[in-house]
């Protein structure tokens, strides 16, 4: 397999790196390239655990910023290798997110020894963020070597249409059960149909009213939501036990059992059960390097979704989430992403990286 040249334009490094299937659990072979690419950059400390892969540099700054993106993909839909057509690349992990982890090994390999760099920089390559977080590299990393995850600002590559997306939601889901009796459907009014139970609290989850919260200047919108109904036994039985699979998406003023506080009290009166949840992250604009790289990018707007940045939150680190791409064509057959959204990350973030902070 070619060895990746991260010091090519960014564009030609995306298509590089959407060549190299890598769904999760099959990040291997672009690691191993990453791995191999990464040790020729002079000056820089690499580390390997698993599949993923990190780098940093030891300039001596005031400040670290962090450029983290995940290698692995969804599953392949026909869609790779990729296709370029009329300035806008197709292909498996196009949006989601090679071309945003292509600006950042680009940019690290061509500033690492750059005189102009005004930050430290470590850069977290890692597996299996679109799977179960049991799973996710950066999660690991951050067990087995948390000071790789220490710096003052963190970019998560995610696909933000070259905006900044500063904090995340949090989220939980919630699963409400209701039970009956089984009886012959031609005797049903020998039994107690659990789904028809279940159908007040689908209403009460209809008139949930969410908040609409600003937090410096951003406005975080929440949602419940029903994602799943179950309730079957057979074609001809009135069946004695109903569920409702509930998502909340709220906004990271609260904690995940603040959360689960609101929805139970929502939910009274219903049997609910927490199945997952997990807080959001706050902004953090105020950190000067958050700020240094609004002044360059000049919008931002708040993260609708769960995203890592949350797990630097959690370490008290400034996160936000900035790469080119339109989130809403990640995971699609015909996932594509302007390549001059490419070119526009790139040049920002070389601009913010070589300022010196005030």
């Amino acid at each position: 397999m070619t060895a990746l040249d991260l010091t090519q334009d960014p564009v030609a490094l995306t298509a590089a790196l959407v060549d190299i299937p890598s769904p999760s659990h099959q990040e291997r072979a672009l690691a191993d390239l990453v791995e191999q690419a990464l040790a020729d950059v002079p000056f820089v400390r690499v580390l390997r655990r698993g599949n993923t892969v990190a780098a940093r540099t030891e300039r001596g700054r005031r400040s670290r910023v962090i450029l983290a993106g995940h290698l692995d993909t969804v599953p392949i839909a026909d869609n790779v290798p990729h296709r370029l057509e009329d300035g806008v690349m197709y292909g498996c992990g196009t949006v989601d997110m090679k071309s945003g982890l292509a600006v950042y090994l680009h940019l690290f390999a061509t500033l690492a020894a750059d005189p102009d760099l005004a930050y430290d920089l470590t850069l977290i390559a890692y597996e299996c963020e679109e799977v179960d977080s049991q799973y996710n590299g950066l999660g690991h990393l951050a067990v087995s070597d948390p000071e790789w995850l220490d710096g003052e600002l963190a970019l998560l590559g995610e696909p933000s249409g070259a905006i900044i997306e500063a904090g995340c939601q949090g989220t939980l889901r919630v699963r409400v059960t209701t039970r009956g009796q089984r009886a012959h459907s031609a005797r049903g009014w020998l039994g107690d149909n659990a789904a028809h139970r279940l159908a007040p609290a689908i209403q009460k989850v209809a008139e949930w009213q969410g908040r609409e919260v600003d937090i410096d200047g951003l406005v975080y919108r929440e949602g419940l939501n029903v994602v799943k109904l179950e309730s079957y036994v057979a074609t001809n039985i009135i069946p004695d036990e109903a569920y409702a699979l509930v998502n909340y998406r709220f906004a990271p003023d609260l904690t995940a059992e603040e959360a689960f506080g609101r929805v139970e009290r929502h939910l009274a009166g219903f049997e609910v059960t927490l199945e997952d949840a997990v807080a959001g992250a706050l902004p953090g604009l105020e950190k000067p390097a958050a700020a240094a790289l609004i002044r360059t990018v000049g919008e931002v707007r708040a993260k609708y979704g769960w995203t890592d940045v949350a797990r630097f939150a959690g370490l008290g680190i400034a996160a936000v989430n900035f790469g080119p791409g339109d989130p809403a064509f990640a995971h699609r057959k015909d996932e594509h992403v302007p390549v001059s959204q490419i070119r526009r990350v790139a040049a920002q973030l070389r601009d913010f990286l070589t300022t010196r902070p005030t």
